[in-house]
């Protein structure tokens, strides 16, 4: 298989931000996400028993393609600071997990100066 993949990026605290995973198997063609029947996408603090779960994103599963979303309210959680997560996928019956996307979120104080 062709991942864990890694994809930092930055976010505006507060705002909506979305994002699409397309698994690929490793010669290059779709990887088939029918079978896995728990999906997660965990924000947190730090990699490891060090950090604290900040928050779950959502995550909506086609069959080949995972949509990952960060929502105010829970942009609302994150101070102006830098964030891990990890986009994974579950077969509970199988007992297979694989961790798809991982990465660091750099959050930014919005500036329009709206009220929380």
């Amino acid at each position: 298989m062709a991942f864990p993949a890694t994809y930092n990026f930055n976010y505006y605290r507060g705002d909506s931000y979305e994002f699409v995973i397309y698994p690929k198997n490793a010669n290059g063609t779709a990887f088939d996400l029918t079978s896995y029947d728990t999906n997660l996408f965990t924000i947190a603090t730090a990699r490891g028993s060090s950090g604290t779960l900040v928050g779950t994103g959502t995550v909506t599963s086609g069959s080949t393609s995972l949509t990952c979303k960060i929502t105010p309210a829970l942009g609302d959680l994150m101070s102006a600071a830098n964030y891990v997560y990890d986009v994974q996928i579950h077969n509970t019956s199988a007992s297979t997990k694989y961790t798809l996307l991982t990465g660091a979120i750099t959050v930014v104080q919005d500036v329009t100066g709206r009220a929380v």
